[in-house]
């Protein structure tokens, strides 16, 4: 029998046969009554009552014996059967003559490219557009934004292949419970060039060094599956009809369309903009801003694995820190955490402009950063002739106020943490920070007054869950405004618009995702309900 075991705990360097020796311990049997060890998840503990750092691990194992012994029966322990669970059920479309127009995605970040994938196994031939440059042709207009502030609005650090994820952490933190769509995706990017570790690591990460290697070989992937991939292709206008989406308007050229899969990322305003005036339903949502805060990484390994820290064996460590609402200050939180990593500027409109922080594969910067973030609600927003806009009015006039404040060029403002406690500026920033184009600047000229005085009471506390991390060697970076979507695109338990037929918002951008992986994963379902749709009788995709 297969069976699976948690809580497994082994030294950093270990082997199948230490494997199994810790497996027989929990299970009560001999190490030579189980064989096929495989690690299905790793994490990492460090905490300071262990005697050194250990790997906790889930492990798959077959147990050669006729029955679990009686002391194996615990939470876990569970003998492994198939689930349906774990393999959500598929549908084929039929090739052949058809007569509905070909399903197109709008967006290829995660949502999109998992969206257009799984058309494209099930045979729906779909076309994926992207307004922006392929990962190849977007590297350079964003090396062009960071050095000289030469904004490309059409394919920078948030818009083109592999959506603002791609200049970020590649971060694939996976909270969902959705098992077989994890499974499925994390195996895609490991065939498509990620490390071994997408498999196994409760928290793993990619880089973006190694997603532009990647991603197109996930594009070709869609494309010899049957689907097409079109770059500077932007969405210009939905024609809806009798509350049915009919035609896409891209690039000023109508496209029939009965079927879209919308995942066109947080930043797209203008598209926000564009659905609203259609009539697609929109609501406002709460989200959150902020900072960016960078520590020497050293530091941070210091808090995490005291004396341990430095070992090749467990590279940069991060941080996950909270701060509870409390005496009328809101709560805030720690976000996007990227070890050994750098900040960077980020913009998709001209002269407004946030923050990001990016690590790659080696996270082997002497720097770490974290974004630092205050809830924000609707009743913060501003008046607004479209109420479901209003979030994304105040983004801006955060992100007007920083680029005016910098003196513009895309420069981004910093403040030393103490300097922002005392409420003064000094004339310089310390050495040795990530980011080469970042100015002094008196924050409060731009975040709220709501979100400044929540940091200044949060951070400090938070900081001293990091032991032995010094205040002094803080700095901030402002603002970071683009956490998550300020809307939902309003869709139904199928997936599809609650205003318009055929229409299905998807990912981050629609207000449903937040991050890589629950982004992909929303992809993927909107994928599945327009072949379900389609399998019902909506007839066989055809070309453009």
């Amino acid at each position: 029998m297969r069976i699976q075991v948690q809580q497994v705990n082994v030294p950093l360097t270990y082997d199948d046969a230490t494997v199994l020796q810790r497996v027989g311990r929990k299970v009560g049997c001999e190490p030579g009554s189980l064989s096929n060890p495989t690690v299905v998840r790793r994490s990492l503990d460090a905490r300071p009552r262990n005697p050194e750092p250990v790997y906790v691990l889930t492990v798959e194992v077959d147990l050669n014996l006729p029955a679990l012994p009686h002391c194996a029966k615990s939470p876990g322990i569970e003998v492994l059967v198939e689930s349906s669970e774990d393999n959500p059920p598929s549908v084929r479309v039929q090739s052949g003559t058809g007569t509905t127009p070909r399903v197109v995605v709008v967006g290829a970040g995660p949502a999109g490219l998992m969206a257009a994938y799984q058309l494209a196994l099930a045979g729906a031939r779909p076309l994926l557009i992207e307004r922006g440059d392929d990962a190849a042709g977007r590297a350079p207009k964003v090396a062009e934004f960071w050095n000289q502030g030469i904004l490309d609005p059409e394919s920078n650090v948030l818009y083109g292949e592999g959506g603002a994820g791609l200049f970020s952490d590649g971060k694939l933190t996976a909270r969902s419970k959705e098992r077989g769509r994890i499974r499925d995706f994390m195996k895609l990017l490991h065939s498509c060039g990620a490390g071994e570790n997408v498999l196994i690591e409760a928290e793993p990460h990619v880089g973006s060094d190694a997603l532009l290697t990647i991603l197109p070989r996930l594009r070709e992937r869609i494309i010899a599956a049957g689907g097409e991939v079109r770059f500077r292709s932007r969405l210009d206008a939905v024609i809806i009809e009798s509350g049915r989406l009919r035609a896409l308007v891209v690039n000023g050229k109508e496209i029939d369309c009965t079927h879209c899969v919308l995942a066109v990322g947080h930043s797209a305003r203008d598209v926000y903009q564009m659905l609203a005036t259609q009539g697609v339903s929109l609501q406002p949502k709460p989200f959150a801003v902020g900072v960016r805060l960078e520590l020497p990484q050293s530091a941070i390994d210091r808090a995490q694995y005291g004396r341990f820290a430095g070992s090749p064996l467990l590279g940069a460590a991060s941080f996950r820190l909270t701060r509870r609402e409390e005496n009328g200050i809101r709560s805030c939180y720690s976000f996007c955490m990227c070890p050994g990593g750098k900040v960077i500027s980020c913009a998709s409109e001209p002269d407004l402009f946030t923050t990001n922080g990016m690590s790659y594969s080696t996270r082997s910067l002497p720097t770490g950063n974290a974004a630092f973030l205050v809830p924000v609600s609707p009743s913060d927003y501003p008046e607004h002739p479209i109420p479901a806009l209003a979030g994304v009015e105040f983004q801006r006039q955060l992100e007007r106020k920083a680029f005016t404040s910098a003196g513009g060029g895309y420069k981004v403002p910093a403040c030393r943490l103490v300097d922002f406690l005392a409420q003064r500026v000094s004339p310089e920033l310390p050495e040795g920070g990530s980011c080469p184009y970042a100015v002094p600047i008196e924050f409060r000229n731009i975040l709220p007054n709501f979100v400044t005085t929540t940091l200044e009471k949060a951070i400090p506390p938070m900081l001293k869950e990091l032991n032995g991390v010094r205040p002094d060697t803080a700095v901030l970076y402002a603002p970071e405004t683009r956490s998550s979507s300020p809307l939902w695109i309003t869709r139904n338990p199928e997936g599809e618009s609650t205003s318009t037929r055929g229409l299905y918002p998807a990912g981050e951008g629609a207000g449903y995702a937040g991050g890589i992986v629950s982004s992909a994963l929303d992809g993927m379902r909107a994928a599945e309900h327009i072949l379900t749709r389609i399998s019902e009788g909506a007839g066989v995709p055809t070309g453009v």
